[in-house]
């Protein structure tokens, strides 16, 4: 499976996004093209909700199967959504934006290396999986640095050997380089991916398509 598609025509498809297993939260903007064609791609249902009343929820949230970690000024109602379908976690303190600081599977959740020991340790144990802290490429926005499923990791293709092997201590899926939307090394911002398919920015080349295809073992 190989598609490629743009939300109301941007080709930033992972800041409008954030996939799991079993479901998609993307905003109510979403246009419904953008809508069905997430549906059928990940085989997940469709949660439409903003977050802290923006559209840019695949910067705001991340997750696994055992819980979502969202923005702390994420609203009651968006908050009381999002809880129908996993446990919560708040980020309280100003470095907020979890989908951009959070790079996480059912396995490991990389973080920005500025994130707190302490809260480190909190999402670790919040979200069921082994931390570490580390940059992708020499940037420390790793939730878009870089896109992980339970398949395996695409990592911002000037990620250096130590960055990657630190992701290899934490976890025994394929992590391999690549970008999106013709040369763009922050593989967040154009990707969305769960271990059933994936969909990529519009831009995105046929050799892009072919390397993400290759990490996530989706070739035929």
């Amino acid at each position: 499976m190989k598609e490629t598609i743009d939300f109301a025509a941007d080709p930033h498809i992972g800041v409008f996004s954030r996939v799991f297993e079993d479901i998609a939260v993307i905003p109510p903007a979403a246009p419904e093209p953008f809508q069905a064609a997430v549906r059928e791609a990940l085989g997940v249902d469709i949660v439409l909700t903003t977050v802290q009343g923006s559209s840019i929820v695949g910067s705001l949230v991340a997750g696994n199967s055992t819980g979502i970690v969202v923005s702390g000024l994420v609203s009651a109602g968006e908050l009381s959504l999002l809880s129908e379908h996993r446990d919560v976690m708040r980020l309280e303190r100003s470095m907020n934006a979890a989908g951009n600081i959070i790079l996480c599977n059912d396995e490991f959740a990389a973080l920005h290396p500025d994130i707190s020991e302490k809260t480190a340790e909190k999402i670790g144990s919040f979200l069921d999986v082994r931390v570490i802290r580390t940059t992708l490429g020499g940037i420390p926005t790793v939730g878009m640095a870089a896109v992980a499923t339970n398949r395996g990791v695409l990592v911002h293709p000037r990620a250096t050997p130590q960055e990657i092997a630190a992701l290899e201590s934490v976890t025994d899926l394929p992590v391999g380089t690549g970008s999106v939307n013709m040369g763009t090394g922050l593989v967040g911002t154009g990707l969305i991916a769960n271990s059933r398919g994936y969909l990529a920015g519009f831009e995105t080349s046929g050799y892009e398509l072919g390397r993400i295809e290759e990490v996530f073992g989706f070739l035929e």
